[in-house]
């Protein structure tokens, strides 16, 4: 694992943990504010299926969440996110949000590097990319 990886992959459990009190509205803002920023790069379409297939791979350990792709004709992207996730128990939900980003954003920053990925989420999660230990999210 890089080191910028590792950086990300305990950023997001930061974040997921940090809107813990929030519940599910606290992991679909986080949601949210990164999709506004990916689908300005790849599009509807690219960000759907980049979501779907996180939702699959992140299935085997989380069956309950949905499947749907996001839609915003639903007027929120991610109501079956939302439900999948309030019909859990916090703990669970709460691993199972973080294995879903993470999956979500591993397969992201394959596809167009860690520093691209690492600059959308900065972006997208402003001052809170910041993870809890000090360490400033960059790309290198």
């Amino acid at each position: 694992m890089e080191p910028n990886e590792l950086l990300r992959h305990q950023l997001i459990a930061s974040l997921t943990t940090q809107h813990t009190d929030a519940g599910a509205d606290g992991a679909i803002r986080l949601w949210d504010l990164m999709a506004t920023q990916i689908i300005s790069i790849v599009g509807e379409g690219g960000f759907n299926a980049l979501y779907a297939r996180s939702v699959f791979l992140t299935q085997s350990s989380h069956p309950w969440l949905a499947a749907n792709v996001p839609s915003p004709a639903t007027g929120s992207r991610f109501a079956d996110l939302k439900m999948s996730l309030q019909a859990q128990a916090p703990a669970q939900a709460d691993a199972a949000n973080m294995q879903l980003m993470i999956t979500f954003t591993d397969i992201l920053a394959s596809l167009i590097g860690e520093p691209l990925t690492a600059r959308i989420l900065r972006t997208a999660w402003g001052h809170e990319a910041q993870d809890r230990t000090g360490k400033e999210f960059i790309d290198e």
